[in-house]
């Protein structure tokens, strides 16, 4: 627990009990809670609390929660932000995290599972090693500063393309398995849902590689790599 800088958690969700239970849980631990009952609170309460990270439900009275993480965004913060809602369609979980959403927990759950996601997310979004560039071509990740550029391009990438992309890239050129980026990566059981590794997958690259030569590989049968392509 670090009570000089304990970390900063807005709940979001239009059911008082559940966002009252997560924010006296995250108090038991140490960490700042409040909470907001609908979309427009959420984006107020965001303004004036400035969270570490978020847990934000989707139906929302007013905005919903998709939009309140548009608005985020637009905002220019890159707050970590955790879903937690009924909808457990995978249309549903694939929205939130293309959408720029960190993970993704369905109700009814479990407080002790929500709370232990929460901590992976955040070593995800603030770890840093010291002063350390790694490069594979002509890409390039900070772990410094977190910066990555592509052909010194900046590329804007959520807490976990950047942690996937670092593990990837601190083993290049060996390939990793959809199991070992899921145990490196996300640090808990994803309950063998393999395709968020895909998914993920997919977003790095369309910020990386679209019109360069392309970095991230899928070996099939094995999993990923970054490497350059062999000449």
């Amino acid at each position: 627990m670090n009570t000089e800088n304990p970390v900063r958690l807005l709940v979001v969700d239009d059911e008082p009990h559940i966002a009252d239970l997560v924010a006296t849980v995250a108090r038991y631990e140490g960490w700042q809670a409040v909470t907001a009952g609908s979309g427009e609170a959420a984006l107020a309460k965001a303004a004036e609390f400035v969270p570490d990270i978020v847990v934000l439900d989707l139906m929302l009275p007013g905005i919903d929660g998709f939009t309140v993480l548009d608005k985020l965004r637009e905002a220019g913060t890159a707050v970590p932000v955790v879903f937690l809602t009924a909808k457990d369609a995978t249309a549903d979980r694939v929205a939130g995290l293309t959408r720029g959403g960190d993970d993704y927990l369905v109700k009814p759950f479990s407080v002790e599972e929500l709370m232990a996601r929460l901590r992976a997310v955040l070593r995800r979004s603030t770890n840093q090693a010291k002063a350390a560039v790694l490069r594979v071509g002509d890409l390039t990740l900070n772990e410094d500063t977190r910066e990555v550029a592509r052909d010194g391009k900046p590329a804007d990438l959520t807490p976990t393309e950047y942690e996937l992309l670092r593990y990837l890239m601190r083993h290049s050129p060996s390939v990793m398995t959809k199991a070992q980026i899921l145990d490196h990566v996300w640090e808990y059981d994803f309950g063998g849902r393999s395709n968020v590794v895909e998914l993920v997958i997919s977003h790095l690259r369309r910020k990386l590689d679209t019109g360069d030569e392309p970095l991230i590989h899928t070996v099939r049968g094995v999993g990923y790599v970054v490497r350059q392509a062999a000449r």
